[in-house]
């Protein structure tokens, strides 16, 4: 093609950062030239890495320093504070690029449906994440008023969920975590939190860093069951993976713990499957099923115990939105695609791609993100024949158009303003950053309007 590339990436996440690396590595070894314009609707960058990551994780964060290379390489450029459907639309990116790529992961829970599900005191994981990592979008205050609080879920989300609910704030201080979580969190009455999953100790999905975490916390029981060991007939088969064998070895550790001294308790159920939450007014207990192995996978066992709680937070995954005038799977929670194309039925819709969670669902790490984006990017720059036909190029076309809307864009120097201002705020209290909640006031300080 004789005009450079243009393709607008929709989501600033690892998802859509590493898209945009890869396919401008790709064109220009191919001896072409892209431009790359990254649409996000929150002011800064990053998505989950920011806003789904809890603050005692500063090294899972560091993958932000990779990220932020790729968006000051002078390739990309970033438009935040856009809301696609509102800001920017389908009709004006086909106007102005050859093509589109929607990298805008999965942020909102995933239904549990069992009975009482919906009472006041019963709470989305994925709510609760975004509270204590300053999301702006969400109520700066959470109501934690329960002593005895249950998380349903065995993945890392619910081991999060369940460490922050029963850690002492203090111990957070060194963190970014933001000065209106840490006065929620130390007006919490917790003594207790229970955290249930389905399956056995062995058939956990959580990785052996998240638990051994759990028992360096301060002040706090890890409170194991000897009942839930022994039960799986293939438990020597599964210890043959690493992983799992380091997470029998750390949950062997703490059976042998004497516990009774701290404050506060962790509480790990297995074999223990959500029945209902129950209770009048609100949440007073959940009741679980007992489970067991069976060769075609679990079954109910017809035993049903009950726990007196005053909160449950659910943390059985995450689903993705629909985007307006794009296919959506409203079953699956992503955009029907294959390999990456979008489709329409069985017709591939021109121009038109997904990477990251909306493409595959809320599953897997960094290493599937990068792989899954190579092979959306792969498809992309093979269906040259079918991308939109856009306007003739005019680098001031986005930003005139935003600017006609009354659209307070952010872009990246403005999120290194930003980033530079938290790190201040940190640094005289010996804290890595104190992030910026407010929308109106992250949006300020990185278009310097302040």
């Amino acid at each position: 093609m004789s005009e450079p590339l243009r393709i607008a990436v929709i989501g600033a996440g690892p998802a859509g950062i590493y898209a945009a690396d890869i396919l401008k590595k790709a064109v220009r070894e191919a001896g072409g030239d892209v431009y790359i314009d990254l649409f996000e609707q929150l002011p800064a960058p990053y998505g989950l890495v920011r806003y789904g990551v809890a603050p005692d994780h500063p090294r899972i964060k560091g993958i932000i320093s990779a990220l932020r290379e790729v968006l000051e390489a002078g390739v990309v450029r970033l438009f935040g504070n856009v809301r696609f459907g509102d800001d920017i639309t389908v009709a004006d990116l086909e106007r102005l690029y050859h093509g589109v790529i929607f990298a805008t992961g999965a942020t909102k829970d995933a239904p549990l449906d069992i009975p009482g599900v919906e009472l006041p005191g019963s709470y989305g994981a994925a709510d609760f994440v975004s509270w204590y990592d300053g999301h702006p979008d969400v109520p700066r205050e959470w109501p934690l008023e329960a002593k005895e609080i249950a998380v349903i879920g065995n993945g890392n989300v619910a081991l999060d969920v369940a460490r922050m609910l029963v850690k002492h704030p203090e111990d957070l201080l060194p963190t970014e975590v933001p000065d209106n979580v840490v006065a929620g969190l130390e007006a919490s009455p917790v003594t207790d939190v229970h955290v249930f999953g389905r399956r056995g100790p062995l058939g956990v999905k959580f990785t052996p860093l998240e638990l051994r975490e759990l028992g360096e916390l301060r002040d706090v029981d890890m409170i194991v069951h000897d009942e839930d060991f022994g039960v799986d007939p293939d438990e020597e088969t599964a210890k043959q993976n690493k992983q799992i064998l380091v997470i029998s070895r750390v949950l062997d550790q703490w059976r042998q713990r004497e516990v009774g001294t701290a404050s506060r308790r962790l509480h790990l159920h297995f074999w223990s499957r959500p029945d209902a939450v129950l209770g009048d007014e609100r949440v007073e207990a959940l009741r679980v099923e007992r489970t067991r192995p069976t060769p075609e996978g679990l079954e109910g066992t017809g035993e049903y115990r009950e726990f007196p709680v005053q909160a449950v937070y659910r943390a059985v995954g995450y689903f993705s939105s629909p985007l307006p005038g794009v296919p959506f799977d409203e079953r699956r929670g992503v955009i029907p695609n294959e390999a990456g194309r979008v489709m329409d039925g069985i017709r591939p819709l021109p121009g038109m791609y997904a990477t990251g969670w909306i493409k595959r669902g809320p599953v897997g790490l960094i290493g599937h993100t990068k792989s899954d984006a190579k092979e959306t990017i792969e498809q992309l720059l093979g269906d040259s024949n079918s991308w939109w036909s856009p306007e003739p190029f005019d680098q001031d076309a986005v930003p005139r158009l935003l600017s006609e809307r009354g659209v307070e864009w952010t872009d990246i120097d403005g999120w290194i303003r930003l980033d530079e201002h938290e790190m201040a705020l940190g640094e005289p209290h010996g804290r890595a950053r104190v992030k910026v909640v407010p929308r109106d006031k992250m949006v300020q300080i990185s278009r310097d309007e302040r």
